[in-house]
């Protein structure tokens, strides 16, 4: 069975990491990719890196481009999906990689984003625990429209879960912090991105709950069962091209124990293919993921604190979207879940 797929916005960061993936992939056949400024252009005069896809050219982004193809990939800027996605036959397994249809409260659309909101479609993080016992992978079966988590959500959301399904952490008090690479910015050219701005240097950015990915970690944590949940985002800029390290703390529940909280984590992720908890003392770094779709996590008891410590690390642009877009397609369609991804980072 080959499935003839389409990737939109395949000249930005993201869209270039689904093809790199995606040609690979055993089932799926890259016919088409579009862009809206590089229209025209060889696809490997914008990713001389793809050489198996050099008989491609980039085309115009529009329903009748993407119309007729099997899969289609949105690699689109926040925003620019829904129009689009609005127009696409219904029988289409189309994966959006961009915001536009992540968040279930209009509300919250209204407050982080603005614009036209067009509905959630079925959550793209099959590893998500949730609340009655269950994995969101068991609602990605046989649908046709999926919503790629943010990746700094993915980091946060899989290092804090298992503490919040088994109620050993409590809700009200949780703190991520993280180091992100320039490439989950996007592609455009931004001064605060130059060389010159991140070489040497590290800097916070959205501060102070305004991150437009704290109204989705919210709704995946709620999700997993917390309540009066609050939780402080802190992004960090540092001069690295990919990659995510997301040191998530939460307050241990009373009376819990160090031996309950590495049941939790452990039970939480021993059969999952690409999500690994690291043995005690072990903590992963952001490099440990490169080109992977694999999160590793490291956890700790700080017992001065009173605090669980969860270090996670993925490649934001493979588990982090391009990846986690594979994966959940491949469920959508009864394939083998791993089918396309490789679990062996890239080192140095």
């Amino acid at each position: 069975m080959s499935l003839s797929v389409a990737v939109a916005g395949a000249s930005g960061y993201a869209g270039a990491e689904l093809l790199r993936l995606l040609s690979s992939h055993p089932q799926f056949d890259v016919t088409t990719v579009t862009a809206h400024h590089n229209a025209g252009q060889p696809l490997t005069a914008v990713h001389p890196h793809l050489r198996s896809l050099a008989h491609l050219t980039l085309a115009e982004t529009s329903t009748e481009t993407l119309a007729g193809h099997d899969v289609v990939f949105l690699a689109l800027p926040h925003g620019k999906s829904g129009d689009l996605t609005d127009t696409l036959p219904e029988n289409t397994l189309v994966v959006d990689c961009g915001a536009d249809h992540r968040l279930e409260h209009p509300d919250d659309w209204d407050a982080f984003y603005g614009g036209d909101y067009h509905g959630a479609w079925t959550y793209g993080l099959p590893e998500l625990l949730l609340s009655d016992g269950s994995r969101q992978r068991e609602r990605l079966a046989g649908t046709r429209r999926i919503a790629v988590p943010g990746c700094n959500v993915t980091a946060v959301t899989l290092g804090l879960a298992p503490g919040i399904q088994a109620g050993v952490i409590e809700a009200d008090d949780l703190v991520a912090v993280l180091a992100v690479g320039t490439s989950g910015a996007g592609r455009s050219l931004k001064t605060e991105l130059l060389a010159s701005e991140i070489a040497g240097s590290a800097s916070a950015y959205a501060v102070g709950g305004v991150h437009r990915h704290v109204p989705e970690i919210r709704q995946n944590l709620v999700a997993a069962g917390a309540t009066e949940l609050r939780v402080s985002f802190t992004p960090m800029l540092v001069p690295m091209s990919r990659g995510i390290l997301a040191t998530s703390t939460a307050r241990l529940a009373p009376g819990v124990t160090a031996a309950q909280v590495w049941h939790a984590w452990e039970l939480a992720y021993a059969d999952e293919p690409f999500v690994h908890l690291l043995p005690a003392g072990q903590f992963p770094k952001s490099g440990d993921t490169t080109g992977a779709n694999t999160a590793l996590i490291g956890l700790a008891i700080d017992d001065a604190a009173r605090r669980v410590v969860a270090i996670t690390a993925i490649d934001n642009l493979v588990k982090g979207t391009a990846g986690a877009a594979i994966q959940s397609a491949n469920l959508a369609l009864g394939l083998p879940e791993t089918l396309g991804l490789p679990v062996d980072g890239v080192a140095p």
